[in-house]
């Protein structure tokens, strides 16, 4: 592995893998670390799920001991920003970054901005099925509420500040 490639392992609560692919690092700053997807990236889905490759630049940011994580995507994807409600990112070292799906996702479609929380349905399943303690349950709906207002505010980190990642990681 390249010094600067990262290894994100995402998992869903009984630790089953549910994401996995590499990226590159690309920095910190006050909002976490940025990790970069070129075109061409190979994700894959679980343990021996489908594999796919993007079509598209990605940026993820991993903010600093919060309850979510943020996909950026440029341009055709229908989807501008896709955050992952989450625990924690855990920096297993520098080359290998892990958290916990927690269902919720909110996004921000590109043409119009229309922002959205998915995966409730999935959310209220999962809270019976892995037995989500109290808290885990209120700190991802506090976060699923938290993200729906910054992504309706363009507030950064989801206003101009991952145009600049996404235009490293596009110039790779």
């Amino acid at each position: 592995m390249d010094a600067d490639e990262v290894l994100v392992s995402v998992r869903k609560y009984d630790g089953s893998l549910h994401w996995h692919h590499s990226m590159v690092r690309l920095g910190e700053d006050e909002h976490g670390v940025w990790l970069g997807a070129p075109v061409g990236t190979v994700y894959s889905k679980g343990a021996g799920g489908p594999v796919y490759a993007t079509r598209e630049a990605r940026v993820m940011l991993f903010p600093r001991d919060a309850w979510w994580t943020a996909l950026f995507q440029a341009a055709p994807a229908r989807l501008e920003v896709y955050c992952d409600v989450t625990t924690p990112a855990r920096w297993l070292h520098p080359g290998e970054v892990t958290m916990i799906d927690l269902d919720l996702d909110v996004c921000r479609v590109r043409d119009g901005g229309s922002v959205f929380v998915d995966d409730e349905d999935e959310f209220a399943d999962h809270q019976v099925r892995y037995s989500y303690p109290p808290d885990v349950v209120v700190r991802a709906t506090a976060s699923a509420d938290r993200l729906r207002a910054a992504l309706t505010a363009h507030a950064d980190p989801f206003g101009s500040r991952c145009r600049s990642w996404l235009a490293e990681i596009s110039s790779r």
